[in-house]
């Protein structure tokens, strides 16, 4: 009799050990998977996503395997802007909206037509122009310290969700990931890019936003402003040329 007890008690106890292994492998699992969906939405939303990048490989050179370079020309075919709400004493609610065409850069593409890390855009903040000059001037020394942090510039780390590059002819919409340096702060941002390649041309819009806290910026206080949104969009559209 004790040693049927014993043989029961014992196969017990084995059992909830593999009960045990079991519940945990589905937990473990699950947390798995949540980790890579969470990744995978990160990397497909539109904003600040973590902390800078080691980016040191970029430098003036074209990367290797770059099979065609792509350049942004300030000359007034390329725009970027910034959209943030405010509440204006006696008006109410509304957009501030800055934008200016002092935007230059790079794009490198592989040969599948798939951007590449190093990719490089460089906005001067100092010409950026609202339908407000006092907002404007504030803005250039207080709120960015245009003196000091003059450039908003982004570069490339992956491209997300592209799959086959940009065809020839085709609208392709994708993600676009690095860093982005404004104020004096850098951070890993993604990008939701709506580009077409058209021969020796790329016409592009993108489009991400931050909360100001992100790169050091404390929301401006001036004039007629009863409050402000922290967060703010940035736009951007885009002609590159094909270089010679």
């Amino acid at each position: 009799m004790e040693d049927d007890m014993t043989r029961r008690s014992m196969r017990h106890r084995v059992s909830a050990i593999f009960v045990g292994i079991a519940v945990a492998g589905s937990l473990a699992a699950s947390l798995v998977t949540g980790n890579a969906q969470e990744a995978t939405a990160d990397a497909t939303q539109a904003g600040v996503v973590g902390d800078a990048v080691d980016v040191s490989q970029c430098t003036d050179a074209a990367p290797a395997d770059a099979a065609a370079v792509y350049t942004i020309a300030a000359d007034g075919t390329s725009t970027a802007r910034y959209r943030a709400q405010e509440e204006l004493q006696g008006l109410g609610d509304t957009e501030a909206v800055g934008e200016t065409q002092a935007i230059v850069g790079t794009l490198y593409l592989d040969e599948s037509g798939t951007p590449l890390a190093c990719s490089r855009i460089d906005v001067d903040l100092r010409t950026l122009q609202s339908d407000e000059a006092r907002r404007d001037n504030y803005l250039y020394d207080n709120t960015l310290e245009t003196g000091t942090y003059p450039l908003a510039t982004f570069v490339a780390t992956d491209v997300v969700d592209l799959g086959a590059g940009l065809a020839d002819g085709e609208e392709t919409v994708f993600h676009l990931r690095g860093n982005l340096t404004i104020h004096g702060e850098t951070r890993q941002v993604v990008w939701e890019i709506t580009a077409i390649r058209d021969g020796d041309q790329i016409n592009g819009t993108g489009t991400t936003n931050f909360d100001m806290p992100d790169f050091g910026i404390e929301p401006p206080t001036v004039g007629p402003v009863v409050s402000l949104d922290e967060n703010v969009a940035l736009e951007i559209d885009v002609t590159a040329t094909l270089a010679p």
